[in-house]
């Protein structure tokens, strides 16, 4: 089981966090639909200004990822990133052509409290393992998934892995989280897949963020009895830019809600 040990790590206090997405591709914030970059949605030239928008709405974290980075398999936005970290007092993940150890170590001393690692667990399961003993809690694992099965390099590669079954061969980590993606769902505001999410839950038995297709609060709603099942997060992105999704009656609702559930326990 995947343990949450540090300041880094999701909090227990805040039993699921909705995490505003800031998605950069040639230093603009962008939204893309299911990771495609011709069907991209141009939001702003100043990511570091959205971030403190988000921040100022009162997100507790945010999600950062280097489109260019993950496209061509190395960091291609530091600048952009470090202006970010910057603009804001809150925690920030970051994902993105992340392959080498040096560019984690980079990256933290920078100030990112925690990196994505998504095509280098399935190219290179020695990396993780190694960043998860030098830095407990500050890696997460992204699983970006097509029908149940594993799609790296930026989504562009298929493979025949199923999300499970690779969730699995790191369970023994100290990983901060593991970030789940319905690629198909991704910057589509279809609406979140429940059953999909559910399954992966009750298949892994390890704490899960979310991510891809949240439309409204309705997707909140539905995301929310999911958390005895290990959801601690969802992230959004096109619905905050779109206005579909209102950030401060979601984090209000979500506080509300864990707040009666907590007095409505037997013992509490």
């Amino acid at each position: 089981m995947i343990r949450f040990l540090n300041e880094n790590s999701v909090s227990r206090r805040a039993p699921m966090i909705i995490f505003p997405a800031i998605d950069i591709k040639d230093g603009q914030c962008v939204r893309l639909m299911q990771g495609d970059p011709r069907r991209s949605t141009v939001y702003g030239n100043d990511p570091a200004a959205v971030a403190r928008k988000w921040e100022e709405e009162g997100a507790q974290w945010l999600h950062v990822v280097d489109l260019d980075g993950a496209f061509s398999s190395e960091p291609r936005n530091r600048g952009v990133i470090a202006s970010i970290l910057s603009a804001v007092e809150i925690p920030v993940q970051v994902g993105g052509g992340i392959r080498h150890l040096e560019t984690i170590k980079e990256y933290l001393e920078m100030g990112v409290n925690r990196v994505i690692l998504g095509t280098a667990a399935l190219r290179r399961p020695e990396l993780v393992e190694e960043a998860c003993g030098i830095f407990p809690g500050r890696v997460a694992l992204g699983i970006d998934a097509r029908h149940g099965l594993v799609a790296i390099e930026g989504w562009k590669e298929n493979t025949g892995t199923d999300a499970v079954s690779l969730v699995r061969r790191f369970s023994h980590l100290n990983l901060g989280a593991i970030i789940y993606t319905d690629i198909h769902r991704d910057g589509m505001q279809s609406g979140v897949n429940i059953d999909a999410t559910r399954r992966f839950l009750k298949s892994i038995g390890i704490p899960v963020i979310a991510s891809g297709g949240v439309a409204s609060i309705n997707d909140i709603k539905a995301l929310l009895p999911l958390v005895p099942l290990g959801l601690v997060g969802v992230i959004t992105g096109r619905a905050i830019y779109d206005g579909t999704l209102d950030l401060r009656e979601a984090f209000a609702f979500v506080k509300a809600y864990l707040e009666d559930q907590v007095k409505t326990t037997p013992g509490k």
